[in-house]
């Protein structure tokens, strides 16, 4: 595509008669007009461009905070659920809430669920704006800190089995605290069972079962509004905490799953990497060779933004890293795979295949 701006002149081959005759003012007009839309479409150097084809972008959700389904439920409890650890858990009150994990996914659902005034301790994943005040119960390593835990009297504390480590299992079942663990795994097929599983462990299965109608709604209709492509696109997520700790993801990770909703293929995983994340090394990067890269935002501010991203072993040498066609979004909803799932999809499919025409 023409990258002329609109400034640039045409100047038609030396000698031809219309040449000294001169161009009619319509087809001047005309011709600049063509030439506007080529460089509008094909973007400016350094900046984020809408055809999806190079440069950087953001992928944005207007507002973080999960939309409550409606006014905050009344609990009935106590009720009996299985954990996923594999005992049978007995919740007697919701009152006072602790939802820690990895992403902040139990947080996100809790709000969602209407029951975000009883949530008295987060993790670090969970800060979307709605409950910054709120605790948290993690450690600047992002383990669960038990004492911060206790300090809070949680009359239930929601986490995963990877989240909360055996040690951290055994203190707080000996300081006899109400614990459901859920399933780690970040899956398409898992968002809307974990809602349900949350809701019932609450005592809201009513609120429950519409939040996950919701959700399984806009995760539909946000995974068929994605641009059929000829070719699946190629695209790698790296999680980026400076460049002391650069991975690149692979199955399992998450990442793939929210890749294949995006009808794209996972990078990694196509490269043959067998873990959920690897070590960025020089080798792993050229072998998958991405079109694009999609990083949480606050792992790219950490390397330094995209500049700082090339100087990660191989990135330079790949596609996206050639045409610097990297896409972030925030660390809160990325791979939370909660009640925003939708949201997330509808926003990357935007900033990596640009906007849907209005």
């Amino acid at each position: 595509m023409s990258s002329a701006s609109p400034g640039d002149s045409f100047v038609p081959a030396r000698g031809s008669h219309r040449a000294r005759s001169g161009w009619s003012r319509p087809v001047i007009a005309v011709l600049a007009l063509i030439l506007l839309i080529g460089s509008a479409a094909c973007g400016t150097e350094g900046g984020a461009v809408n055809s999806g084809q190079a440069g950087p972008t953001t992928a944005v959700i207007p507002n973080l905070d999960p939309v409550p389904i409606g006014p905050e439920p009344t609990p009935v409890l106590p009720s009996t659920v299985r954990s996923f650890d594999g005992a049978d858990v007995t919740v007697n009150s919701a009152d006072r809430i602790i939802a820690a994990d990895r992403y902040g996914t139990l947080a996100q659902t809790v709000w969602a669920l209407g029951l975000g005034r009883k949530l008295v301790g987060r993790s670090t994943g969970g800060t979307f704006p709605a409950v910054r005040q709120v605790p948290n119960v993690t450690g600047g390593s992002g383990s669960l800190n038990v004492e911060s835990i206790l300090a809070l009297r949680p009359s239930v504390f929601l986490t995963d089995t990877t989240s909360a480590a055996p040690a951290v299992r055994e203190q707080l079942r000996a300081a006899g605290v109400t614990v459901v663990y859920f399933d780690p795994q970040r899956t398409m097929a898992g968002v809307v069972p974990q809602i349900e599983e949350v809701a019932d462990a609450l005592g809201v299965p009513a609120a429950g079962q519409a939040l996950a109608q919701r959700t399984t709604d806009e995760i539909a209709a946000a995974s068929a509004a994605v641009p059929e492509q000829e070719k699946p696109l190629s695209i790698a997520f790296l999680y980026l905490r400076t460049t002391a700790i650069a991975l690149i993801a692979g199955p399992g990770s998450g990442a793939d799953a929210l890749i294949a909703a995006l009808g794209a293929k996972d990078a990694g995983t196509a490269a043959g990497l067998k873990e959920p994340f690897t070590t960025i090394t020089s080798e792993a990067m050229i072998s998958a060779a991405p079109e694009v890269l999609l990083v949480m935002s606050d792992g790219l501010t950490s390397v330094g933004g995209v500049d700082g991203l090339e100087k990660v072993p191989g990135v330079a040498q790949t596609p996206a890293g050639r045409t610097k066609r990297v896409v972030d979004m925030s660390d809160t909803v990325l791979l939370s795979f909660g009640p925003n799932t939708g949201r997330v999809i509808s926003a990357l499919s935007d900033a990596v295949y640009g906007p849907r025409p209005a």
